[in-house]
């Protein structure tokens, strides 16, 4: 577990640089869950993102989740080796919002395989139940697909690869519509809008 999360880390780093702040946190049944804080001068996007304006972009990216496989909660016995690994990634444009309060939200979520025995995959939709932080004007997330701004990390066999999964905030009305047409359909709405997705304190989109 140590050996796969050293590995994580060095991952981040050498896709986003030093981070400048990380918190830990550990949940009742769970692994410590850290969430590592990057500050990006540049404008880098990511999967299923519009491009927005120039400007500093802060990162939050998780550092534990991947440390075991995520398992089907329909399986009686798990495999402690063979199944999917994850970390969550969150991008939204500093200066602009406190979302440094980001933090509990992230580790709550990259904890939730453990408990309440999630497999978290790109199109997926998590919620917070809360705003992701004071102000926010939204309370979930949508999973995007891996390997844009931080590439997977293969592992020795069996185990499978550790994948970075962006996650796009969404509006309670988008979360609602992506209920009905789905992730695909939510992200061309974005894209057809040049929705800014690391703007914090954007309005939704149209759903008309």
């Amino acid at each position: 577990m140590a050996e796969v999360l050293s590995l994580v880390e060095a991952r981040l780093r050498t896709a986003l640089g030093e981070p400048d702040s990380r918190a830990a946190m550990t949940f009742v049944g769970t692994d410590r869950v850290e969430v590592l804080r990057f500050l990006d001068a540049g404008d880098r996007d990511e999967p299923g993102e519009s491009p927005g304006p120039g400007g500093a972009v802060v990162r939050y990216a998780t550092l534990g989740m991947s440390a075991r496989p995520m398992a089907d909660p329909t399986v009686v016995v798990a495999d402690p080796r063979r199944g999917p690994r994850a970390e969550l990634v969150l991008s939204v444009r500093a200066g602009l919002a406190d979302t440094d309060k980001v933090l509990r939200p992230l580790a709550v979520l990259a904890a939730s395989p453990q408990v309440e025995g999630l497999v978290v995959a790109p199109g997926a939709a998590l919620e917070v139940g809360e705003p992701l932080w004071p102000g926010a004007p939204f309370s979930s997330v949508l999973v995007a697909e891996s390997g844009g701004l931080v590439a997977d990390l293969e592992l020795d066999a069996p185990l499978d690869p550790v994948r970075f999964l962006p996650l796009l905030p969404m509006t309670p009305n988008e979360a609602a519509w992506k209920r009905v047409k789905g992730a695909q359909a939510l992200q061309e709405r974005w894209l057809a809008h040049g929705t800014d997705l690391r703007d914090p304190l954007r309005g939704s989109v149209p759903l008309d």
